[in-house]
């Protein structure tokens, strides 16, 4: 694969201010009780962990696997649970943390999934909110940067594997976007 030309698109330190934010309104909706996050793997895990050291109120975390898009840049619309939670959810405050909420698909199979489960309270936290290919009706209660489209990459968010490890979010070129 070669590689993709990136337009820098939230900053680290925008990223950082939005986590700040987001966890200052889970510390006030949730004072005085423990909230368990479950992130979703793979694309979740740097968001995650930095929400969970901002957090003041009491916090676990689990993680759960889940794909929906393989090596494509668009949701199959199937979503495949390939690694589910390990912590009891029963009468809990639960935080489900994606990383971007994007045609809805997997955050939605996800809820339900949890729903099911019987938690005291269960709410979305995303950091990124793209509205463009929206296919379903889900919107996660605690919204860090709102877009409506474009192809994305860094901090957590891939494409085919690659790209997580940088630190700011990036726009890939329109003209070089790996759309099917």
């Amino acid at each position: 694969m070669t590689e993709l030309n990136l337009d820098l698109l939230f900053s680290r330190e925008r990223i950082a201010a939005e986590i700040s934010r987001l966890a200052a309104e889970i510390d006030r909706d949730f004072a005085g009780r423990e909230v368990l996050l479950v992130g979703v793997l793979k694309g979740s895990l740097l968001f995650t962990a930095d929400l969970l050291r901002a957090l003041s109120i009491p916090a676990a975390v689990d993680f759960v696997r889940l794909a929906s898009y393989g090596s494509d840049t668009q949701s199959s619309g199937i979503v495949e649970f390939r690694y589910n939670l390990e912590s009891p959810i029963r009468g809990r405050d639960v935080i489900i943390v994606e990383d971007i909420v994007d045609s809805g698909y997997t955050l939605e199979a996800l809820y339900n999934k949890l729903l099911l489960q019987q938690p005291r309270t269960l709410k979305i936290c995303t950091l990124i909110d793209k509205r463009a290919r929206r296919e379903v009706a889900i919107e996660a209660d605690y919204v860090g940067i709102s877009m409506e489209d474009g192809f994305i990459v860094g901090y957590g968010l891939d494409y085919d594997e690659k790209y997580r490890q940088l630190a700011d979010i990036y726009l890939v070129r329109p003209e070089e976007t790996p759309f099917p």
